[in-house]
């Protein structure tokens, strides 16, 4: 987090991680829509329009005295990348952990997950992050087992951690999860960003 005294901007990092194909890079786009801004979201693609580095946008809120710049990133869960990830994490404030729910991607989910876990060490746990259980209207008779996973992550050793049900595609939990990280991340204000902005 960054305090900008000059401009009285607060700036906050947050980063989209999980497994290839999960849905991370329709999550930020679909993000952006709620605000009409969808068109300012950067992505380095390949020519099948996977994300090679990462995807980028800044969502920037005006309040009575400060101003809040959100830098949101994607991280590319493309194994043969899997060297930038570490630098897109850099001095992130919250995370998105966006899981694909389909049983043969359980071990995707898990191996993305054990890398966080290995990059941020001890702290992990204190990192403010939202698990975006995401395409649970295609795969509704194939979800894992969420209490398995949840198992499997500690997830009562986590201060900030919550679930949300996501369909990236159309748009739905994908404002309410991004809500729920900024709660995290700033428990004492109510912040609550809505399409009206």
């Amino acid at each position: 987090m960054i305090f900008n005294y000059d401009n009285k901007t607060l700036q906050v990092k947050i980063v989209y991680y999980g497994p290839a194909m999960s849905g991370k890079t329709t999550s930020i786009k679909s993000l952006f829509s709620f605000f009409n801004k969808e068109h300012t979201v950067k992505s380095i693609d390949s020519s099948v329009g996977r994300t090679l580095f990462f995807d980028f946008g800044v969502l920037h809120f005006e309040g009575a005295e400060w101003g809040l710049k959100f830098l949101i990133y994607s991280a590319t869960g493309q194994d043969f990348y899997a060297s930038t990830r570490p630098a897109t994490l850099n001095g992130v404030d919250g995370l998105i952990f966006v899981v694909d729910p389909q049983i043969e991607c359980l071990e995707y989910n898990r191996r993305s997950w054990n890398e966080l876990k290995t990059l941020f060490g001890s702290n992990f746990y204190n990192i403010p992050i939202v698990i975006s259980l995401n395409k649970c209207d295609i795969f509704e008779k194939k979800n894992l087992e969420i209490d398995d996973f949840l198992s499997y992550i500690d997830y009562h050793r986590f201060r900030h951690i919550s679930l949300k049900k996501t369909i990236a595609i159309n748009g739905k939990g994908v404002l309410d999860s991004f809500n729920e990280l900024i709660r995290f991340i700033f428990p004492q204000l109510n912040i609550n960003l809505s399409i009206n902005n």
